[in-house]
């Protein structure tokens, strides 16, 4: 009985940290998740300018073509929106 009581308490005091552990990932991944939330949106701006920056002679100049510049916009704006569904689904299942 004495052992069974001993092997007892021994595994009651080796799972207490894992779950203070656990606890402290969970913190710091709400953290992390929180400041990712607030600087995306910036940075999908500057991505979207960016990339409508580098389509833009397509639109203007002696060069233009409207149907291509059209094209590449449309491709840029479903690759960007593929990956806001993707972050914004990441982020739904961590938190």
């Amino acid at each position: 009985m004495k052992k069974f009581i001993l092997l007892a308490v021994a595994m009651l005091l080796i799972t207490v940290p894992s779950f203070a552990q656990i606890g402290g990932i969970e913190d710091s991944v709400d953290d992390v998740s929180s400041t990712i939330r607030t600087v995306f949106p910036i940075i999908l701006g500057v991505i979207f300018l960016v990339g409508f920056l580098f389509n833009a002679g397509h639109f203007f100049g002696e060069n233009a073509d409207l149907k291509k510049g059209i094209t590449r916009v449309l491709v840029f704006v479903l690759i960007a929106g593929a990956v806001v569904g993707i972050f914004t689904y990441l982020i739904g299942i961590v938190v």
